[in-house]
């Protein structure tokens, strides 16, 4: 086996890469910092990014709520355009009576 031969060096680059992307992997798994191409790492999130995303988590949940109110009154709204005329004033008749 020749040490110096392109297959040992792409072997030697595999494995290095491989270890990286896997060293990486934990680290995140595990919610430490990153490292980056040049050995550097990138900052958690701060406080206050926390916070924001808790904010956009809250306002992303109220606005789905609104969605899911709407989705159900656009579906009252198509039963009664598509529904026979007959049936919807038999309906309003029928809610009279009852009053």
């Amino acid at each position: 086996m020749d040490w110096g031969s392109p297959e040992v060096v792409i072997a030697i680059i595999a494995i290095s890469t491989g270890g990286w992307i896997i060293n990486n992997w934990i680290r995140a798994k595990h919610g430490y910092e990153l490292e980056n191409e040049w050995g550097g790492t990138t900052p958690k999130n701060s406080p206050d990014e926390q916070r924001k995303i808790e904010l956009l988590s809250n306002e992303n949940e109220e606005l789905v709520g609104k969605i899911d109110r709407l989705q159900e009154r656009l579906q009252v709204l198509e039963r009664i355009a598509t529904d026979p005329a007959k049936r919807t004033a038999d309906e309003i008749e029928a809610l009279r009576e009852k009053n």
